[in-house]
């Protein structure tokens, strides 16, 4: 696959900065809109169905990627794995949102997690996926870091923080809609540093031998 940035990072005439800009903020609207509509004793199956609803809701009637929530132990899959059937969530509990929905010919993404009761283990687990992106994103605008690079770096801040994180989420272009024409390996492979506005680094991580996870995803602006 290539590695020539001019060809990766294409976009079509007419790009737009301020469009992508909306575009992300509306998809983390739309999560922070689904998390408020989950509650304790739903079914996982029926929270994808309102996910779904949610972003017809919003004018999304196209998606780059199917949308995903993830309830307990479903929190350790890996994108595009099944859930387990049947898993409802807990009144001390973790779930996480990821959508990809496309406004007006350009691609949203927002993932996030959330915790249900006060379980210290698993607030810590969704802090800390967020807080290992800031880090990412951090090292990308103070060292010009390639996409290799951030990857390692947030593979093992990940292991001193205590979990596992899964490399087979490396992160992925973003743009308008199809960025995936231009490039659909993962972000961890790039060998040159970034351009803002085109990438999105995703952070799944995992307890070690519990079996709950966290995810968050944004960005690089």
């Amino acid at each position: 696959m290539t590695q020539d940035a001019a060809v990766v990072e294409q976009t079509k005439a007419g790009f737009s900065v301020e469009k992508m800009q909306e575009t992300r903020a509306k998809a983390q609207q739309a999560v922070s809109r689904i998390a408020g509509q989950v509650k304790a004793g739903m079914l996982e199956e029926d929270a994808n169905k309102m996910v779904v609803a949610t972003l017809l809701e919003m004018g999304a009637t196209k998606a780059f990627h199917k949308p995903y929530i993830r309830f307990g132990s479903n929190t350790t899959k890996t994108f595009g794995a099944d859930s387990d059937p049947g898993v409802r969530l807990g009144e001390d509990d973790i779930f996480f949102i990821d959508v990809g929905p496309v406004w007006e010919g350009y691609e949203g993404d927002a993932g996030d997690t959330f915790v249900t009761g006060s379980d210290p283990e698993l607030k810590r687990c969704a802090v800390d996926a967020r807080r290992i992106y800031d880090a990412v994103e951090k090292k990308w605008k103070a060292e010009k870091a390639t996409g290799v690079e951030l990857y390692q770096f947030a593979e093992q801040m990940a292991k001193d923080l205590g979990w596992v994180l899964n490399l087979d989420l490396g992160g992925h272009r973003l743009g308008d809609y199809s960025s995936a024409e231009h490039y659909e390996g993962p972000l961890s492979e790039i060998s040159f540093h970034p351009s803002p506005n085109l990438w999105m680094v995703e952070i799944h991580i995992r307890h070690p031998e519990k079996q709950f996870g966290a995810f968050y995803e944004d960005l690089l602006v």
